[in-house]
């Protein structure tokens, strides 16, 4: 019986990463947009919207922003979590685990991620009514782009960073010191998890701006990049080579009129 509880969730958990990933790729088709967020037809019109026209754009409002960065946190964030999900498996078995608080873990990670999702709608809302995004949330500005690239760079050298993606990079060690028993236990450990990701990921999400929210390549390439980075062998290589190839990229964006 426990097996079988066991195969259960754990295919439901994949089947809600792959229907988010789902219901991100229709949406992105539905708007007009190519695996790389290029827009064309009916998107190459909307992006360049006023969105103070009086007219209703789902993508000048915060419900449908929320919904779908809701639905990109899911797609993206949730993979991540299958290293610490297993590691609170191994202390169901060495320890008092039960579930219910594998399930608490899961929902205490999410509903972070989800405010996370509610913050940066507002923040998507902010540029773009500021004129910095278009309505695809793509930056006007190679120097915004440039800007943001350089500033989530230089993040990955930070002590903050550190002190995030060893938690990240960890399960068991806080775990080990933050245990508490079924599904209230499992959710207080997965809030104090979820936080410690989005302290050491958030940038990752905010180089949508760079390049389109809504860029599907951009995305899997940063879900990648996270799942590697928590990985337990690898993950501590991986942190600051991005943080190189951050700044470069900041460096060529901003110098792109000089070389082409």
């Amino acid at each position: 019986m426990n097996a079988v509880l066991r195969t259960s969730l754990w295919l439901a958990f994949f089947g809600l990463v792959l229907a988010a990933w789902a219901w991100m790729y229709f949406m992105a088709t539905g708007m007009g947009l190519d695996l790389i967020g290029r827009p064309g037809g009916m998107a190459e019109s909307m992006r360049w919207m006023d969105p103070r026209m009086d007219m209703r754009m789902p993508m000048a409002e915060f419900g449908p922003l929320f919904v779908m960065w809701g639905a990109m946190m899911a797609a993206m964030m949730l993979p991540t979590l299958v290293p610490t999900l297993r590691s609170y498996e191994d202390l169901m078995v060495s320890a008092n685990g039960t579930r219910a608080g594998w399930l608490g873990v899961l929902l205490g990670y999410f509903v972070v991620w989800l405010l996370f999702a509610a913050l940066i709608a507002g923040v998507e809302l902010a540029l773009l009514f500021g004129g910095v995004i278009d309505m695809l949330g793509i930056a006007k500005s190679r120097w915004f782009a440039a800007g943001l690239l350089l500033a989530v760079g230089l993040f990955q050298f930070t002590r903050t960073k550190e002190l995030c993606h060893g938690v990240c990079h960890s399960p068991m060690t806080y775990f080990l010191g933050h245990w508490r028993t079924g599904f209230a236990g499992g959710l207080r450990m997965g809030l104090g998890l979820g936080a410690f990701c989005v302290g050491c990921c958030w940038g990752f999400m905010a180089l949508g701006f760079a390049g389109g929210v809504m860029n599907l390549a951009w995305m899997g390439l940063a879900t990648l990049f996270m799942v590697v980075e928590k990985l337990p062998q690898i993950g501590h290589y991986v942190t600051k080579p991005m943080g190189f190839a951050l700044i470069a990229g900041s460096a060529l964006v901003a110098g792109w009129p000089l070389i082409n």
